[in-house]
């Protein structure tokens, strides 16, 4: 070991700090009609079973609060209802995001993304409009006798908004920098619990900034409503990343999906109504900037399509990258001897995919492979669609900090013309480029469970000034408890190694091998990769070895 190493291991030794935190276990008869919950950081929540909030009551959750849902199936799962006439208020921050998990994740890293169906997930249900025959059903994923489960109101169609119990203004209260992992209980024969869901939720609630990651199901489906959501992040789900049907017509900007190699069905899976198909109102959302890459090219996986829109679905997705999907990119139903199919709907203007760019598919990257009807393809040639490389930074599923969907800089979705953004919508925040992050936004880093598990890049190159010499500045903040950003400078091109050491001497964490050029680098460190204590971060390139001290909170 070098010798200055191992001084500073002796001068340094330091106990391992450590906080343990209370286990409260959640029933459904916990939160009653009309009741004021808080869920507090200093507790981790584990749900027992289906728990209900109430019609009435407002539970509320603090930024950096655990909860954690047990095992189970069928009747024995567990998961969170948000009941119609109910209100959440879960609103992390970047730096303590709310975390959903299983009971048995250790939140050590340790559970992947393949392990998925742990538990159940996260419902929210509202009374906006949607197109089933009388107006309102029971969630997908909860028995069928369960009447706290129904979503939907029953308008008597006098207005076309607000009329007897229904509101598509309705407000469910607000998620904000929320993760949602390893759900998707099977309570029977191919129903499972979506990671969030989302029934007849209306558009005064406030959703963005939300993680589902690894669910056994679909991502996040909306059945129905008009909630507007943004910033949402679907990765790794082992069927669709995002699904919508029965009438949902709200407004999405800046979703992100990246599905697993081996899982995994479409990136969006789009219907219109199941009772009857020609219900009203359509399911016609507009959604901008999105960025979804599938399960890979290579990945042999003859399922992982792009899209499907059927049922009568419309649809409308602008300024948008899709990419890397094992079969094809879109297929639209079009169904003989039929008056009313998603083929009308792109007919009559209600499906429309505009301004977007298309590269990478199984079945090949003709127009005519990866859009193989005809109607489609003349669509797309028609508005604006461009068959080429989006030229991302970087595509991985492992965790080798290679995932980087920003574009890079020669990237054509800075320089491709854009649809304009709807006007007088303060919704939609108008931005320059096609996909869900702009060259220098990465609004998927630090409270994300792609960022904590390595997956997603943490490395920032600035090369405008090159150094005068190597330099390794300690992390910032330091101490610190969810990230912290380590600096290095180089002077010149050269083999560089980052790496973590406890007190012991052992390598805890390896940030970065391999040649780098000049310029100023930027790590960030997620502390869920280190438990409580001190460590060293240790920095070797040609010019020699330095070391800093960092410690991380409980």
């Amino acid at each position: 070991m070098n010798k200055r190493l191992t001084t500073l291991l002796l001068l340094l030794a330091w106990p391992l700090l450590g906080r343990a935190q209370n286990v409260v276990t959640v029933t459904d008869a916990d939160i009653g009609p009309g009741d004021q919950v808080t869920w507090t950081s200093d507790n981790v929540y584990v749900l027992d079973g289906f728990v209900f909030v109430e019609e009435g009551a407002t539970l509320t959750i603090e930024p950096g609060t655990i909860v954690k849902g047990k095992p189970g199936t069928g009747e024995n799962a567990s998961a969170l209802i948000i009941a119609r006439g109910a209100k959440i208020y879960a609103e992390g921050t970047p730096d303590r995001p709310i975390i959903f998990t299983a009971e048995a994740d250790p939140l050590d890293g340790s559970f992947d993304a393949s392990i998925r169906g742990q538990w159940g997930g996260l419902i929210i249900l509202g009374r906006a409009r949607t197109n089933l025959a009388n107006g309102e059903a029971n969630i997908e994923g909860i028995p069928s006798t369960e009447t706290r489960a129904r979503y939907g109101c029953v308008p008597n169609n006098t207005t076309p908004t607000t009329v007897d119990d229904c509101d598509d203004n309705d407000n469910s209260g607000v998620l904000r920098y929320v993760s949602i992992r390893h759900g998707g209980s099977n309570i029977g024969a191919d129903n499972e619990i979506n990671g969030l869901t989302l029934g007849a939720v209306g558009s005064g609630t406030t959703i963005e900034y939300v993680e589902v990651f690894a669910n056994e199901d679909d991502g996040f489906e909306f059945f129905g409503g008009t909630v507007n959501t943004r910033y949402l992040v679907a990765a790794f789900c082992g069927d669709d990343a995002f699904d919508y049907d029965e009438g949902f017509r709200g407004k999405g900007q800046f979703w992100f999906a990246i599905m697993p190699p081996d899982v995994g069905n479409r990136a969006g899976e789009h219907d219109g109504g199941r009772d009857p198909e020609d219900g009203q109102p359509y399911a016609i959302p507009v959604i901008y900037n999105v960025t979804y890459i599938g399960s890979g090219a290579a990945s042999g996986n003859a399922d992982n399509n792009t899209f499907v829109f059927r049922d009568n679905a419309g649809g409308k997705y602008f300024n948008s990258i899709f990419t890397d999907f094992g079969n094809i990119g879109v297929q639209v139903e079009d169904v003989d001897g039929v008056d009313v199919d998603s083929r009308q709907r792109l007919e009559q203007g209600d499906l429309v995919l505009a301004h977007n760019i298309w590269w990478g598919f199984g079945a090949g990257n003709e127009l005519a492979d990866f859009a193989p009807q005809d109607f489609v393809q003349q669509h797309l040639q028609a508005n604006n669609n461009f068959v080429e490389d989006p030229m991302l930074r970087g595509i991985s599923r492992e965790a080798d900090g290679g995932l980087d969907p920003r574009p890079a800089p020669n990237s054509p979705a800075l320089t491709r013309p854009r649809a304009p953004y709807p006007e007088n919508d303060d919704f939609f925040t108008p931005v320059e480029y096609i996909g869900a992050f702009g060259p220098d936004e990465l609004w998927i880093k630090g409270w994300t469970k792609l960022a904590q598990l390595g997956i997603l890049t943490a490395l920032e190159h600035d090369a405008r000034t090159i150094p005068a010499a190597v330099a390794l500045q300690a992390g910032y903040p330091n101490p610190f408890r969810s990230a912290t950003t380590l600096t290095f400078a180089l002077d010149r091109a050269q083999r560089v190694r980052l790496a973590v050491y406890d007190l012991l001497g052992r390598e805890v964490a390896r940030l970065v091998e391999g040649v780098r050029p000049a310029g100023t680098y930027r790590f960030t460190l997620e502390g869920a990769r280190l438990a409580a204590g001190t460590y060293l971060v240790r920095l070797e390139t040609e010019s020699g070895v330095q070391v800093r001290t960092l410690t991380r909170l409980p």
